[in-house]
């Protein structure tokens, strides 16, 4: 009996764990139809609260570039488990190496091509190219990139995300702009402090 009675614990406790693994991986839900800013009052709700216009200009840069529509820009989204980017691709132009920790992305091209490449966590790279109205899976955490391998010709690309605040983290930028060391840098990528400063200057520009 007391055996039973501790499997019995087991897997309850079990579940319950299993249940808050399930509910911190995915946006919690509401327990109302939408989620009033705290700078606002129910009343002074109207349909302008649920539009954004999408400012997609870009600089005429020759990096890829990226505009967001979270929560963070786009208070409406707080609470309902979506949100966007838009992306801009120059010629030769690449999106760095990055993950969003907090959502899976499904990503795409609204014209022309795009090589996109994701890498899972036994080091196995998947990728593809890409054509106008295909669309790409790239798995919550998983490291990705997209590239226009086009010399002459721009490309473009919509991802929609199953969070209103997917996160991203640049590898690039994590491991060069934060401030780590040379030195340990040097070390773990089996190279000189001159190399790693030279990544870090390429670094230094502003991308848009």
């Amino acid at each position: 009996m007391a055996s039973f009675s501790f499997k019995f614990t087991l897997l309850s406790l079990l579940a319950i764990f299993a249940n808050s693994w399930m509910a911190i991986a995915r946006d919690p839900d509401i327990l109302t139809d939408f989620i009033v800013p705290p700078n606002l009052n129910g009343s002074e709700i109207t349909g302008h609260f649920f539009t954004y216009h999408l400012n997609t200009t870009g600089n005429g840069g020759p990096d890829a570039r990226e505009t967001d529509v979270t929560m963070d820009e786009f208070p409406a989204l707080n609470g309902q488990g979506v949100s966007l980017a838009v992306y801009t691709f120059p010629p030769r132009s690449a999106y760095p190496t990055h993950i969003h920790p907090r959502a899976s992305e499904l990503f795409l091209v609204t014209k022309g091509k795009v090589e996109v490449g994701l890498v899972d966590t036994a080091n196995k790279l998947y990728k593809n190219s890409l054509g106008a109205g295909d669309v790409f899976l790239f798995p919550k955490g998983l490291v990705h990139y997209q590239y226009n391998a086009l010399s002459r010709a721009s490309a473009s690309a919509v991802s929609f995300f199953g969070s209103a605040s997917p996160g991203e983290v640049s590898l690039p930028t994590t491991l060069f702009a934060t401030g780590i060391d040379d030195g340990i840098l040097a070390k773990i990528f089996k190279t000189d402090v001159p190399t790693i400063q030279k990544l870090k200057s390429g670094l230094a520009t502003p991308r848009f």
